[in-house]
């Protein structure tokens, strides 16, 4: 798990990361936000340059025609809801949302500490948002081995048809993304275009969406995938220790800047409504600032799909631009 600046690997996690997610329940949370807090340290030094914001990263796909409605850039909300504290704060951070008039994706985990918030998810889709799988368990094993992934799919892939959902991110963003082809999604979330911070901090070096095809002789169609390109809350307000929102702010200037995805992962699990500030919550005045940010510079200049929403329009979008690169037939 050390600290790299590199492209992107489809690697599996390796031997460390896999030995460390098995003792991670024995380990108190405040010794592990203290030894990552240590460890950020040496990693702003060592990848000054490319976090926040990595150059590399700010060139459209090949053929990009830019946003529906000729929008400058999409800004896409996501959430991922890890504890109960986070479902007690899912309803306060989505009605700040409507107040903005902005609409997020709210990702739960299926067989994690808390039961099914049935209820809490009919009550978010009935407000117009949407709601994704987030990992099975969110243990860190998920992607151990082949075999124990295949059987793990099975499980999500039920939950993805009961739920009535589309997308997915693995927990802690881990990943191995030709494995992903087996859950029946539309989209996946679990890659970043530059996170140092992350226990595979290889990076996708993309502000935009990007498929992922399918293996060589699989009929499918393959899956999309949306890096974050935000910094997670987490990373900022907690490893970091930051007291405003300023990196959010300088990073979606740049990629304004260069008609990118603006996409970031929030958890409710990590803000307090009521205004306290210490090392596991934040408060919610930090979000608030964002938003004024976004909505009052770039009033009328994004587009905020679901991430549902613009993966279906980059999957129609690829498929002309392939339709009009190969000619009629």
């Amino acid at each position: 798990m050390a600290p790299s600046c590199e492209a992107m690997s489809d690697s599996p996690p390796g031997l460390l990361a896999k030995t460390y997610y098995r003792i991670k329940p024995f380990i108190p949370r405040r010794l592990r936000l203290a030894v990552r807090r240590g460890r950020a340290r040496g990693i702003i030094k060592q990848c000054v340059g490319t976090w926040p914001i990595n150059e590399s990263a700010g060139s459209p796909p090949q053929g990009w025609k830019g946003w529906p409605q000729g929008k400058e850039f999409a800004l896409v909300f996501t959430h991922d809801v890890e504890s109960g504290k986070g479902l007690a704060n899912v309803s306060n951070l989505a009605e700040m949302e409507v107040s903005y008039g902005l609409r997020s994706s709210f990702n739960f985990i299926p067989e994690g500490t808390y039961e099914d918030p049935a209820e809490l998810r009919e009550w978010l889709e009935a407000k117009g948002f949407e709601v994704g799988v987030h990992d099975l368990n969110h243990d860190g094993r998920l992607f151990g081995s082949r075999e124990g992934f295949r059987e793990k799919a099975l499980r999500i892939n039920h939950y993805l048809e009961a739920w009535g959902a589309v997308g997915f991110r693995a927990g802690f963003m881990l990943r191995q993304l030709d494995w992903i082809h087996d859950l029946n999604v539309l989209y996946d979330a679990s890659t970043f275009d530059t996170d140092p911070f992350e226990p595979q901090p290889e990076g996708s070096h993309t502000i935009f969406p990007f498929r992922v095809p399918p293996a060589e002789g699989d009929p499918g169609p393959g899956y999309v995938e949306l890096p974050y390109t935000l910094p997670q809350d987490s990373t900022l307000f907690l490893v970091l220790g930051e007291e405003s929102p300023a990196i959010w702010k300088d990073k979606l200037d740049w990629i304004a800047a260069r008609g990118g995805l603006a996409l970031v992962n929030i958890h409710p699990d990590y803000i307090d409504f009521s205004g306290k500030r210490d090392s596991s919550r934040y408060p919610s005045s930090f979000i608030k600032e964002f938003l004024d940010y976004l909505c009052i510079k770039y009033k009328g200049k994004f587009w905020n799909p679901l991430a549902k929403e613009l993966a279906v329009w980059y999957r129609q979008e690829m498929m002309t631009l392939a339709s009009e690169v190969e000619g009629p037939p």
